[in-house]
């Protein structure tokens, strides 16, 4: 390894350095994070009959606080006459700890079922985002009028509060399901709908006046200059908006904390229980990460000009796919908010629709492969 090129300013990694380097940087981080974990640690006496529960303190009666006094007392004197000692850790868990804790939370917290349902949340809150954000941004980059009328609010939005908001959709919306897509997705929209704005700004003039120049409509300007520019730049806005929109629906799904993991994190916390709270933060992570290798495929297929100006062979396959599928997410998100009809509602054809829109990309891949190995 040439150690020079390390430090090169803006230098490039090869494959087996980055390899190489990912797993030195982990290794690292587990170490720092097992010494932190061992630093902040304490030594708790290991006390037979020790009562960690007490009488209530609201009842001020003579006898009940006797009794309170009492049995601290007799707490203290067991603890300091302890000769066996556990180490707890009661700020930072080792990483064992958080990895053994998966057991439990799978078992008894429901781990896999909330997760299911604040992925299922994050998603209506993204679709709706969209829905809403992208024809709304195209207008008002498009359209002088609309951007003379809208163009200060929609600035104006990226300032807000959002976490200061909630009362006001607990007020619209309930406590329940629709009240924390709405947030979320209002979250992703104060962002989204500025930026998609200034993407078709930031269209380069020469496209957009040489398809003039070749005697294009307004309408087919906009189908093959404006829509593959702007949605070339968006993919990776959205991806940066992944993050965001997990702070949020954990911050939604702490009203109301009867499922989801952001109940589970409150709970977890308020039991002591910070081993699986770092074991549900893990969870997310590793979500967000497939989340955002998601949105990087979906670039490469739904945008290839960005990487590959030909056209691979297999392209249009997964495409249909990719497409088929975005189609009835965004149809069981629809129907949901407007017949109150869940994803359960299709029965049977749904998943067969998914399948078989999942073998037409793999086919896709598949062809996309051997072109490239045939041209390797």
């Amino acid at each position: 390894m040439d150690f020079k090129s390390l430090f090169k300013l803006r230098g490039e990694l090869s494959k087996s350095q980055s390899l190489i380097l990912g797993l030195v940087g982990l290794v690292l981080l587990v170490v720092v994070w097992w010494i932190m974990a061992e630093a902040f640690s304490i030594k708790r006496p290991i006390v037979d009959g020790y009562n960690t529960e007490l009488p209530s303190s609201l009842d001020r009666s003579p006898e009940n606080l006797a009794r309170i006094d009492s049995i601290v007392r007799a707490d203290s004197i067991a603890m300091d006459n302890a000769t066996e000692f556990e180490t707890v850790y009661p700020l930072l868990p080792r990483p064992d700890k958080v990895v053994q804790s998966f057991s439990p939370l799978i078992s008894k917290d429901g781990l896999w079922r909330n997760t299911w349902k604040s992925i299922w949340l994050n998603l209506q809150g993204y679709l709706w985002a969209i829905l809403i954000s992208i024809p709304l941004g195209f207008i008002i980059g498009l359209y002088p009028m609309f951007r003379g009328l809208f163009s200060l609010q929609v600035q104006g939005m990226r300032y807000l509060p959002l976490t200061a908001l909630i009362g006001t959709f607990i007020i619209w919306f309930g406590i329940y399901d629709q009240m924390k897509v709405a947030f979320l997705a209002f979250g992703i929209i104060v962002y989204l709908l500025p930026v998609v704005a200034q993407r078709v700004k930031e269209v380069d003039d020469v496209y957009t006046k040489t398809v003039f120049t070749l005697g294009a409509s307004n309408w087919q300007m906009i189908k093959s200059v404006y829509i593959p520019s702007v949605m070339s730049k968006v993919m990776d806005d959205i991806r940066v908006l992944t993050a965001i929109s997990w702070t949020y629906i954990i911050i939604a799904e702490l009203i109301n904390k009867s499922d989801g993991i952001g109940g589970l994190i409150w709970t977890k916390e308020r039991l002591g229980q910070i081993d699986r709270v770092f074991a549900i933060l893990l969870v997310i992570i590793v979500i967000g990460f497939i989340q955002d290798r998601i949105f990087v495929f979906l670039d490469k297929r739904l945008i290839p000009y960005k990487q590959n100006p030909a056209l691979v062979p297999g392209i249009k396959e997964s495409q249909y796919g990719i497409y088929t599928i975005l189609f009835f997410l965004f149809l069981t998100v629809l129907l949901g908010a407007i017949f109150n009809l869940s994803a359960i509602s299709w029965g049977f054809i749904l998943p067969v629709i998914l399948i078989s829109a999942l073998v037409i990309i793999f086919f896709g891949e598949w062809k996309i492969f051997k072109s490239k190995t045939a041209h390797a």
